[in-house]
């Protein structure tokens, strides 16, 4: 940050601030006075307020300064550089999509393309990627804010920070390439606000699977006793089932009706089923043994994870007099529940896909109580001690087809 300052043999007024990695020190003819300085402490503010934005020019301020021509020249310099080799934005970008396809799911392709043509392209694909500045991405960062969706509400800073990132990773490489200063330098990510988990109690768990309709029953009792998240229990096939070792193998998750490697090492994990659990599962090898998904429609295709959130779940929610949660909470439950009956934290990171605690205990903080159980056994009890045997039905029918329901 810069200052005014005095010169001691003078006492005359003089700015020190720093541009372009340069200290910088312009002397003025200004006596050391108050006023002087409130004066000079203005134009201190808004010339930094410009190298912020990336519009400050040099010479406009100090015409006669020798750092000036030194600044302008470098400025022409970088401009003939850009000009004679920086594509454009929009084919800047797809080159470097093509060439990042390789390292990413598509899910996460298919989510890139979506940003760059619905946002990033319409706003900087006719700009060459020199010549973007910091002040035009503050600028449409600004416009994102007031973007409204379909259900009428402003786009979240989670969600402008999703579209934010490959601007600056476009921008960052293309800077790498042409040898220029990414204009996104110095850009800090929204803030976004902490949200707080909604876990079900034991109390609740026990009526949403006494109530739910039977041919989703074994699904939400996976659901709340193991921590799978949607797209892993939705993608789970009986060759990931091991009975033998009372063993779920996460290996994969259905993502856009399509089955993906997990989205990090930590989520590729060994689950451990509690007795619940694998009573659940050979209820449902009756039903759906001779098919490729445990939890699958008639035809043996997968579920429709909205169909069976707007079809089952809310409803059932609804008709319990429960408030309304994302099915994502049961995995919360899950968490909640191992930490309440007194699980090891490591156990119920292992069991939840986290590589270390760290997450268990910022997460679910409130719900830690003196942990002493390692193994499971103690979850185990929580369960038996809530739950009879005759919970679970004898044999339950295969998952009704649904027919796809556009989400809304």
């Amino acid at each position: 940050m810069g200052s005014v300052r005095v010169r001691e043999s003078t006492q005359k007024l003089f700015l020190d601030f720093q541009y372009c990695g340069q200290r910088c020190r312009e002397q003025t003819a200004l006596d050391n006075t108050p006023a002087n300085r409130k004066k000079l402490e203005s134009i201190l503010k808004k010339i930094e307020a410009e190298i912020t934005l990336g519009t400050f020019e040099y010479h406009r301020y100090f015409p006669n300064s020798s750092k000036a021509q030194e600044f302008t020249k470098q400025a022409e310099v970088q401009r003939a550089r850009e000009a004679h080799d920086a594509p454009l934005f929009e084919t800047f970008s797809k080159d470097w999509l093509d060439e990042m396809r390789i390292q990413w799911r598509r899910s996460y392709i298919s989510t890139m393309e979506g940003t760059l043509k619905n946002y990033l392209n319409p706003q900087f694909g006719e700009k060459e990627v020199g010549h973007i500045t910091k002040k035009d991405i503050l600028e449409f960062r600004a416009s994102l804010a007031k973007v409204t969706t379909r259900s009428g509400k402003r786009l979240s800073a989670s969600r402008i920070n999703r579209i934010m990132t490959p601007l600056r990773m476009i921008l960052s490489e293309a800077a790498n390439r042409y040898e220029f200063s990414s204009p996104y330098h110095g850009i800090k990510s929204l803030k976004v606000p902490r949200t707080d988990v909604e876990p079900f109690g034991i109390d609740e768990v026990k009526q949403i699977i006494d109530t739910v309709r039977p041919d989703f029953r074994n699904y939400y009792i996976v659901r709340f006793f193991t921590g799978m998240r949607t797209g892993e229990i939705d993608g789970l096939q009986w060759d990931h089932v091991d009975f033998q070792r009372r063993q779920i193998l996460v290996r994969q998750a259905l993502v856009n009706g399509q089955l993906e490697y997990t989205k990090n090492d930590g989520s590729f994990r060994t689950i451990e089923m509690s007795q619940m659990v694998i009573d659940a599962l050979n209820d449902q090898k009756r039903a759906t043994g001779n098919m490729d998904f445990v939890f699958c429609s008639r035809n043996g295709g997968p579920l429709s994870h909205n169909n069976v959130t707007k079809r089952v779940w809310y409803p059932l929610l609804r008709h319990l007099g429960l408030r309304d949660r994302r099915p994502y909470q049961t995995r919360h439950t899950a968490a909640t529940l191992w930490l309440a009956s007194g699980e090891s934290p490591e156990w119920i990171a292992r069991q939840m896909g986290h590589t270390t605690t760290e997450m268990l205990f910022r997460v679910y903080s409130r719900f830690v109580p003196n942990l002493t159980r390692q193994d499971g056994s103690a979850f185990e009890r929580l369960i038996r001690q809530n739950f009879d045997r005759t919970s679970i039905p004898e044999t339950s029918a295969p998952i009704e087809a649904q027919e796809t329901v556009d989400e809304q």
